[in-house]
């Protein structure tokens, strides 16, 4: 037998949750997840994206707005009538029962019959990777292992949409790169609607389809990885979106959808973004950042580490202060060295605000 995908899209439409008079958890937000797609919420602790997450999964229901899977509207329905699956943080295995028992118990539950919860579950268990550790418990496993359980687990009752919250945070570096691709693997190849929480820029960056950025209850920015990294409405999606730095600069001329910029001296032509001349704020990522360019913007080296693959170095300046990485380990700059800083072709970006 094989798991069958229904997926389903997801929409809020003016959403909000609030608790008591003053704490509004959720501010108005409309949301649209396609079926099939990944779309992760990401931001900082307090913003809203687990509280969202649960009130797809109705174990919080909305103050005010509608929500609706597929073509039902769930607004006010309780969580068991809800054809959702959810993967949680702390895995939420059953110590005493095997890995195979673990599998089948939501099954059980729902009214399959116990060889079909069974075929279902060890077809599960096969697809994540777990074949042959059915008759463990889950103490016999690693916390990668564990996780994937937790992820047949929920993918056996086939869902019409999958949640994932904080899914890797309890894994070490390595492992997390691992589940996370295993996680995105399985949602490509069943075609599942997957709604994923993190606070892990990079996590995001890797998984989504698309990524929900949360502020202070509200939506900040949306739209594809690449997207919000080289083209953030804000400082705020700018720095949480990998890392930023925040330049001061002045736009001495605008050409169509071209601008030229310039931060002491040194020029350079960009996207416009719809703005005009005058003071403004770029976001450099790091990486964007030439080290030793032949023309640019005068720094000091105040900070030098070797990381294995890259440097990265701490520059200063009249402009303030960098974080740049650069690709040569063999010829490190040392503090106090002055260099040449200039930005890529494709560097900067101005931020519209």
């Amino acid at each position: 037998m094989s798991i069958q995908s229904k997926a389903a899209p997801v929409r809020f439409e003016q959403v909000s949750k609030k608790y008591g008079k003053d704490v509004v958890a959720v501010d108005a937000i409309d949301l649209h997840v396609d079926a099939g797609k990944l779309v992760t919420l990401l931001g900082p602790s307090g913003c809203g994206k687990t509280t969202t997450l649960r009130m797809i999964a109705g174990l919080e229901m909305a103050t005010s707005g509608k929500i609706t899977i597929g073509d039902l509207d769930v607004t006010t329905l309780p969580a068991t009538d809800r054809d959702v699956s959810m993967v949680f943080q702390s895995y939420a295995l059953f110590p005493h029962m095997s890995v195979l028992e673990n599998v089948t118990y939501g099954l059980t539950f729902s009214g399959f019959a116990k060889d079909e919860a069974r075929s279902r579950a060890l077809h599960g268990l096969d697809l994540v990777g777990l074949k042959g550790f059915d008759s463990r418990l889950p103490s016999e496993l690693s916390g990668g292992q564990q996780q994937r359980v937790a992820v047949a687990r929920a993918l056996v009752l086939e869902p019409q949409v999958l949640l994932f919250d904080e899914p890797l945070s309890n894994l070490d570096a390595k492992l997390r790169r691992q589940v996370r691709e295993d996680i995105r693997a399985i949602q490509q190849d069943l075609g599942l609607t997957v709604v994923y929480v993190t606070h892990d820029q990079e996590e995001a960056l890797a998984v989504s389809d698309e990524i929900v950025v949360m502020r202070n209850a509200a939506i900040a920015q949306m739209g594809t990885p690449r997207n919000l990294y080289d083209a953030p409405n804000d400082r705020f999606v700018a720095d949480f979106i990998g890392e930023a730095n925040l330049l001061s600069c002045e736009i001495i001329a605008v050409d169509g959808d071209t601008a030229t910029i310039e931060i002491e001296g040194y020029q350079h032509a960009l996207p416009s973004r719809g703005l005009g001349r005058g003071p403004a704020t770029i976001a450099v990522r790091p990486s964007r950042l030439v080290v030793g360019a032949d023309a640019g913007i005068f720094a000091k080296v105040a900070k030098s580490t070797y990381v294995g693959v890259r440097m990265e170095y701490t520059l200063t300046g009249a402009f303030g202060q960098v974080f740049a990485v650069h690709d040569d380990v063999e010829a490190p700059l040392e503090p106090g060295a002055e260099v040449c800083m200039g930005f890529a072709a494709k560097g900067p970006v101005l931020l519209p605000e």
